[in-house]
């Protein structure tokens, strides 16, 4: 990095100057990153990281409208802002007048730490959970269970700057924890998963407890056919089933008919009760654990985010309350087209039910039933009616009499997470989860288990 804008607050103000467009949004992300991973109960690599990425985004008005122009580079120097500035001005020349064009956001209150240096993580974040990783590789040996898995820890620092005097900052730690157990002979397979801001909130040891109970259980072979079961869906299988529902939810696309929000007839479902029990799935860029920027980070626009909504503050929104669906996803722009208020999903997402048994108590209080561990290779089946298909994946569990009697084989499963919602009959106590699925993209999430009377099981799988 040459000297003269070497700090991200630097390169953001410098492409600023540099550029001659009508309106300019400029995005430096500074990431670091440190990992360990282990195999076999013993730690095989660890590394560290250190990334920066800028975003440069061109508005330029003409006859016909505001056409925009993005250009991303990562290890961006001083020397390449001007390069960036240009070619983003260029493509905004190139490009037709945009659809979302709205102006740019202002009246932002400036970040107070926008000059201070960028946030960063290292080895030391897992300081105490390294020691407590050894002790759980112990238990494991002493149990004749073999340990595999991957902790990783990012902070993202985002300096977000704008011709209209916008001058914001945030910084963002990710955490993640994922653990394997298996047999001796790879017969049988339990995971476990965990999503955490610093590493102080993990235990590995009762991670270790709980894989070593499911691998018990799995001594046990049951071989069922698919149909419909009781199911019980953990914390992480219903957040990965409602960050699809909410990714799939936009305004736009639910007014003009394509989904499973649109309204027979025409509109939305906006007001529609959804669930008999008083489930709310809402966001919260303030959610206590699950802390997310305040403000719009977009750096391209599609049906549910414009470029030029960023630095647009980003409020608490229920999207479905106590059964009822709320607000849909909605940019300025697509506010404008449905008459909706504008509703900007912050990075996190929370499911709640009011109910206070945990899993355990839930599996306590089933006769016979079916207890998922996670769900994996989701997949669209049908946009009009959100169906979903997707596999099981290390451990399905017979319940019996209050029970796990074994282990069975895994299944494909039909479902959409709207008709889950209404079909539930119960849901447990609210917990944060990591979503196994949607763990590369989205890790900040809190759900309860639910019980589903009737779960689709449409097919036996062979998966593992």
């Amino acid at each position: 990095m040459t000297s003269g804008a070497s700090k991200p607050h630097e390169i953001v103000e410098r492409a600023l100057d540099l550029s001659a467009a009508d309106g300019c949004v400029v995005i430096a992300e500074e990431e670091s990153s440190a990992n360990l991973r282990w195999a076999g109960n013993a730690l095989t690599t660890n590394g560290v990281t250190r990334g920066r990425t800028l975003t440069v985004i061109a508005t330029v008005d003409g006859a016909q409208g505001t056409a925009s122009g993005v250009v991303s580079r990562s290890a961006v120097t001083a020397d390449d802002l001007e390069g960036l500035v240009r070619a983003a001005e260029a493509a905004a020349r190139q490009a037709g007048p945009a659809e979302d064009a709205q102006p740019l956001v202002s009246g932002v209150p400036q970040a107070a730490d926008f000059t201070a240096p960028p946030a960063e993580t290292g080895s030391e974040v897992f300081a105490a959970f390294a020691p407590a990783l050894g002790e759980a590789f112990g238990a494991a040996r002493a149990g004749g269970r073999l340990l595999y898995g991957f902790a990783y820890h990012s902070m993202t620092s985002t300096y977000l700057g704008t011709s209209t005097g916008l001058r914001l900052r945030h910084d963002q730690p990710t955490g993640t924890l994922e653990v394997n157990a298996k047999s001796p002979d790879a017969a049988r397979s339990a995971w476990a998963g965990s999503a955490t801001r610093d590493f102080r909130d993990v235990d590995p040891l009762a991670m270790d407890a709980e894989l070593a109970q499911r691998l018990a259980w799995a001594e046990r072979r049951i071989e069922l056919p698919a149909g419909r079961y009781e199911t019980l869906l953990p914390p992480s299988a219903v957040a990965d089933l409602m960050i699809y529902q909410l990714w799939s939810s936009g305004a736009r696309d639910a007014a003009e008919g394509r989904t499973v929000f649109s309204k027979a007839g025409g509109g939305t479902r906006v007001g529609e009760r959804l669930s008999a029990l008083p489930l709310t799935l809402r966001s919260d860029p303030g959610e206590p654990g699950l802390e997310a920027a305040p403000f719009v980070v977009a750096h391209s626009s599609g049906d549910d985010a414009s470029v030029f909504d960023n630095g647009l503050p980003v409020a608490p929104v229920d999207w479905v309350h106590e059964g009822t669906l709320r607000h849909l996803p909605t940019t300025r722009h697509s506010a404008q087209l449905t008459g909706l208020p504008v509703a900007a999903p912050a990075d996190n997402l929370v499911l709640e039910g009011g109910g206070k048994q945990s899993l355990a108590e839930m599996v306590a209080g089933t006769e016979r039933g079916l207890l998922l561990t996670c769900l994996w290779y989701i997949r669209e089946v049908d946009p009009a009616t959100l169906l979903l298909t997707g596999l099981t994946r290390d451990g399905v569990y017979l319940v019996e009499g209050g029970e796990v009697s074994g282990v069975v084989n895994n299944f494909r499963f039909n479902e959409s997470p709207v008709d889950l919602l209404g079909r539930a009959s119960q849901a447990g106590r609210t917990e944060r989860t990591l979503p196994r699925e949607w763990s590369d993209y989205f890790t900040r999430a809190a759900a309860p288990a639910l019980r589903i009377p009737d779960f689709n099981m449409s097919s036996v799988s062979q998966g593992v």
